[in-house]
């Protein structure tokens, strides 16, 4: 059993591809849905968070904290399913979560320009300049989104186990390489892996909660005792302690709560 995650480029045939390999092992798949679903979480109206999907992280910058906020949810929102196992996700930074996770097969799928304006041109019967046009931007923007929210580069292939050009190679060759790189014993969950994803979820679970009442925190999560890491003033600490380890408790499977305060120096000082 392996959680697959599939990063992909406008007309890349990547959706196409992580749709038929969930269908071949008999994965659940999920995508984009699952970002319009945590626009209500985030009080962001639909429209919103697609404008913010897609024409960069600048409509984030309007509100306070909004990317930091905007990554705690998706990190939330993506783990709780990652946590299921038998998944593929396609998508914006899904393998960015899931760092050092064994069982977590992340795979690019690339495609030539050529083709892909191609594709857009016969799907929105459009001209071949508007159509590369389309792809550049969004290529651009896909890119810049994740170097501003996460600090990767999309493009970079270090970042992944397998790189596929859909080409010369189709997409059911495509869909047959992954199901048979998942089918490894290195990407079968291990006890060991499966509590690293748990810990990971239950962190950003409690980060989701917590974020509201202070953005800048760090929190890590071990066997359900979880670790928070914050700075305020000292005449405000027993106060926020208080209230971070009762919302903290509010979420599934915390055991306890340790919440580490570094005395923030006042304005003007």
């Amino acid at each position: 059993m392996a959680v697959i995650t599939i990063s992909r480029g406008s007309y890349s045939r990547g959706k196409e591809v992580a749709e038929k390999v969930a269908e071949r092992l008999g994965y659940q798949c999920i995508g984009r849905d699952l970002l319009l679903a945590t626009s209500d979480e985030f009080n962001i109206p639909e429209i919103k968070l697609i404008r913010a999907i897609h024409d960069a992280p600048s409509v984030l910058d309007r509100f306070t904290y909004g990317k930091e906020k905007y990554i705690a949810f998706i990190q939330a929102a993506i783990l709780r399913h990652f946590r299921k196992d038998n998944l593929v996700y396609h998508g914006l930074a899904g393998h960015y979560f899931v760092r050092g996770v064994s069982h977590v097969l992340k795979v690019r799928i690339i495609a030539d320009l050529a083709d892909r304006v191609k594709l857009e041109m016969e799907r929105e019967k459009i001209s071949e300049k508007e159509a590369r046009r389309i792809i550049e931007k969004d290529d651009e923007e896909r890119r810049k989104w994740g170097k501003s929210l996460y600090g990767i580069d999309t493009w970079d292939p270090s970042l992944y186990d397998l790189v596929i050009h859909i080409h010369k190679l189709r997409v059911e060759d495509a869909v047959n390489l992954i199901c048979h790189t998942a089918g490894l014993q290195q990407f079968q969950a291990t006890p060991e892996s499966r509590r690293a994803i748990e810990n990971l979820a239950r962190a950003a679970e409690v980060k989701a909660v917590l974020i509201k009442v202070r953005p800048d925190i760090e929190v890590s999560a071990e066997n359900g005792i979880i670790e928070v890491r914050t700075r305020a003033l000292e005449a405000h600490e027993a106060e926020l302690i208080q209230e971070m380890e009762s919302l903290a408790k509010t979420v599934p499977g915390v055991r306890d709560v340790r919440v580490r305060v570094v005395p923030a120096v006042p304005y003007g000082d």
